[in-house]
């Protein structure tokens, strides 16, 4: 199962790889220089979290949680539930880029990063030319152009980088053994901490190609190794995951599996009673069929190759992610842990992009093959871009509004899920002020603070009162009046935090705090971090049946 470099040279991906691959990165973008950036699904929620990012760090925090413009300032928990990586990655381009070139510039990135990642798996097995046409095709496959120009779910594609380093770190397992483990877990941690439902899809896939190894080399060991990265994966990431799993009875976590947004709603060409889920439903059924044909279609033109591992592991892997996209594996959509929560089940075309730029460079040898495979793919996207749903568009103009929600203070539309429990947010007004009494009282209010995540002010009342903050209440908030922690509550429907006071002159202190969960999850990262140096350090000492290297004459 050892790599076979069919140029005898180590994988060298620049200059002439990666300048290709850029290229096409580039290409694929090319309807930004003139349109705009692709609004998608997700763009607003994605942008509005970078520029929300950038904000907090002003005010000195380097690692938001809370949300505070989200909802028209009520807040939201948003920070504690989406990874990471995505909305860094994002603030540090809002930073060194004009925001509106920001969005275009992070696809362009992420798109040349995956193209990157299948050179280096693929030159390891094919020539220098083929590698480089596994590489473009991964950057440019259809499911990505869906993904860029209609959904823009940007850490799903950032997730895509990381998939050909997984195939590539288990086909090593025959000569690395016990030390793909440290690789893994990086992958698994990188995962979790990008996007949560392409992480679950990440710890699925391991386990189909883990299996498939130790089946082929009659290796089971290798499913210890694997289950050992998957379980330090997790703890590295621990500092995200844990509070995002405690803390998710707080919040109305249970929309993201909302009618629409369910497995059963999403196999291919499935309809419901909702005119816009149908339409994006055709358009992506319509890409995905014509992939999953293709991939089937590679396998059989391929099927020559079937002694390659690459070939063994590419065919389970995409036989897997076919057929989950399929309603016949909807027990188990239901019964497998946490596999709902990946919600659209042709998520899985993510994965199978990787069996497709492989097995179709392995099939198609010649040229002209391969450029009407590209051809077709492309005439199925002109297709449903004109036929089925245009991508929507937002200029200059509109990013420069949405950084004035931001800039304003004014805020912006938030996310149902990530609402404290039992809170409707669309009860919540906007032209109330930051502090008000519940029996409409007049007071005398001096802000000192209204930062994201400690809001410090003085109020004068004329009898005992409570106020009305215009924030959402979350068992993170800590609230001490004249220096003294006081019991707060919450305010029906809407959620809004309350504070009791008493008559006359009352400093207010509000803090996000650190809850034990988040100290427990630091914690495990901490230690896992520490297990993972031992772990790397042991695996790196030479072995006792490594030959060990002559002294040289003087």
């Amino acid at each position: 199962m050892a790599r076979r470099n069919l140029a005898g040279a180590p994988p060298k991906l620049f200059p002439v790889p990666f300048l290709i691959i850029i290229a096409t990165a580039l290409a694929v973008i090319s309807p930004f220089f003139f349109l705009g950036n692709a609004s998608g699904h997700d763009f607003e929620f994605h942008v509005l979290s970078w520029m929300e990012t950038v904000n907090q760090w002003g005010q000195g925090i380097l690692y938001p949680r809370w949300a505070a413009l989200a909802h028209w300032t009520y807040g939201e928990a948003r920070f504690l539930f989406y990874p990471p990586a995505s909305w860094n990655v994002g603030a540090i381009l809002g930073v060194l880029l004009p925001w509106k070139i920001a969005p275009g510039a992070y696809v362009w990135l992420v798109l040349s990063a995956s193209g990157c990642t299948m050179f280096l798996l693929t030159r390891g097995w094919l020539n220098l030319r083929d590698a480089i046409f596994a590489a473009v095709l991964y950057a440019a496959n259809p499911y990505y152009i869906v993904v860029v120009y209609w959904r823009s779910a940007l850490a799903e594609l950032l997730a895509g980088c990381l998939l050909p380093l997984l195939i590539l770190v288990v086909l090593r397992a025959e000569e690395d053994g016990p030390r793909l483990i440290p690789p893994l877990t990086l992958i698994i941690a990188a995962a979790w901490l990008t996007n949560a439902p392409s992480a679950v899809v990440v710890n699925y896939s391991l386990a189909v190609l883990i299996a498939g190894a130790a089946i082929m080399l009659r290796k089971r060991l290798l499913l210890l190794y694997g289950g050992v990265a998957v379980v330090l994966g997790a703890g590295l990431a621990g500092f995200y995951l844990i509070p995002a799993a405690y803390e998710e009875k707080w919040v109305n976590i249970a929309e993201v599996l909302a009618p629409g947004l369910r497995p059963h709603d999403n196999f291919f060409f499935t309809m419901i009673n909702e005119v816009d889920h149908n339409r994006f439903n055709l358009l992506v059924s319509c890409v995905g069929v014509a992939e999953v044909l293709a991939v089937i279609a590679m396998m059989f033109l391929s099927r020559k190759q079937n002694s390659s591992s690459l070939w063994k592991l590419c065919f389970a892997w995409g036989s897997t992610a076919v057929l989950l996209m399929l309603p016949v594996t909807s027990l188990l959509w239901t019964y497998l842990p946490e596999l709902r929560f990946v919600q659209l089940p042709w998520r899985w075309l993510l994965c199978l992009n990787v069996p497709f730029a492989v097995l179709a460079t392995i099939g198609l040898r010649r040229w002209v093959s391969r450029a009407l495979l590209c051809a077709g793919m492309f005439a199925v996207l002109w297709i449903v871009w004109h036929r089925v749903q245009p991508p929507w568009w937002d200029t200059a103009a509109d990013i420069q509004e949405l950084h004035d929600f931001i800039t304003d203070g004014d805020g912006y539309e938030g996310t149902d899920e990530y609402v404290p429990k039992g809170v409707d947010p669309y009860e919540l007004k906007k032209d109330v002020p930051k502090v008000a009494t519940m029996s409409g009282d007049p007071l005398l209010l001096k802000i000192d603070q209204w930062h994201a995540q400690s809001k410090v002010f003085s109020v004068e009342v004329r009898r005992s009162e409570t106020l009305r903050l215009r924030l959402l209440n979350y068992p993170a908030w800590r609230v001490e009046v004249n220096g003294w922690s006081v019991l707060t509550t919450t305010r029906t429907i809407t959620g809004e935090l309350l504070v009791p006071v008493s008559a006359g002159v009352n400093r207010v202190t509000v803090r996000f705090v650190q809850t034990r969960d988040r100290f427990f999850g630091g914690c495990v990262s901490i230690l896992s971090l520490v297990i993972f140096g031992l772990v790397v350090f042991y695996l790196r000492r030479p072995r006792a049946d490594q030959p060990q290297p002559s002294p040289q004459a003087v």
